[in-house]
């Protein structure tokens, strides 16, 4: 690590701009799939655009990633460069807070306040009579008068097999990359590998159960993306949490080939701690999802 006074200033780059054409090119060609499923038509050229996007984003993060990882290895970070991947990590994990916070506020809403409504809770009571006199308010909403056009799920996900699975799956991954850490300041390279394999191993089999999960959903409990909201706010909460816990993945990955190269030592090793950081976080989503989503 270089001296503080030789704080170290990036030169241009292109990552920031490839990685906004890939998110576009993602998420919009993941809109167009949904919306063209939904109305029967064709998703080929849908497909297209989410996989050529998918794969830029892919392209953006390997080089991205290898570009800063040369420049540390050079080098070039000082103590104060440091404090400033710091904080521009927490402010990211923070941003992150609030993406799902707009979530979990939607689902609030619709539970506290729409769902009742519409049944004529409280004052509230002509709301219901005049734009739904039939509507019974329950949660989730398994049946309503107009399955024609709000189809809904006929029955929920179970909490107490898979989604309890996934849970002590993401649980147990903390307490792994946590003594991988520890490993990782004490010096202890097998322990560190070791640690941090588990920790991986972890995260995919979530992802194996949580697909697994998907395909009984839709395939057995007609819950899908078009069950109305409780549908729509399941697969939102539930599937953004699982492109992060790839993210999450992906990223222990490299920190585990990073290892294996000798990278880090009890010092340095902010990359590491970042991508720790950024893995408590999606376990602590989990375990809200879990209680609210699943639970009550």
């Amino acid at each position: 690590m270089s001296a503080e006074s030789s704080y170290y200033v990036p030169s241009q780059s292109r990552w920031p701009i490839v990685a906004s054409v890939g998110l576009f090119l993602t998420f919009v060609g993941a809109g167009s799939v949904m919306n063209a499923s939904s109305a029967g038509e064709s998703t080929g050229l849908s497909w297209l655009m989410f996989f050529s996007g998918a794969l830029l984003m892919a392209y953006m993060l390997f080089g991205w990633f290898g570009h800063v990882i040369q420049e540390s290895r050079a080098g070039m970070y000082s103590t104060q460069m440091d404090r400033s991947f710091r904080w521009g990590m927490s402010w990211f994990i923070f941003s992150e807070v609030m993406f799902f916070a707009a979530f979990f506020g939607a689902l609030f809403y619709v539970r506290v306040f729409a769902v009742p409504w519409l049944g004529g809770d409280g004052s509230n009571a002509s709301t219901g009579e005049l734009l739904w006199p039939e509507f019974e308010a329950t949660w989730p909403l398994l049946s309503n008068p107009s399955p024609e056009l709000f189809p809904g799920p006929t029955a929920t996900i179970d909490p107490w097999h898979l989604p309890l699975v996934n849970t002590i799956l993401l649980i147990a991954s903390s307490v792994t990359v946590t003594f991988a850490h520890h490993a990782l300041k004490d010096g202890k390279r097998a322990a560190l590998k070791a640690w941090l394999f588990a920790t991986i191993a972890l995260g995919l089999v979530f992802l194996f159960f949580q697909g697994e999960e998907y395909v009984v959903a839709y395939n057995t409990l007609d819950l899908t993306l078009d069950s109305g909201i409780y549908g729509t706010t399941f697969f939102l909460l539930t599937g953004f949490h699982g492109a992060h816990v790839t993210l999450g993945t992906l990223m222990l990955i490299i920190m585990f080939f990073r290892v294996q190269k000798g990278h880090f030592d009890k010092e340095n090793h902010f990359a590491f701690e970042a991508t720790s950081w950024y893995w408590h976080f999606v376990d602590v989503v989990w375990l809200g999802l879990f209680v609210v989503i699943y639970v009550i």
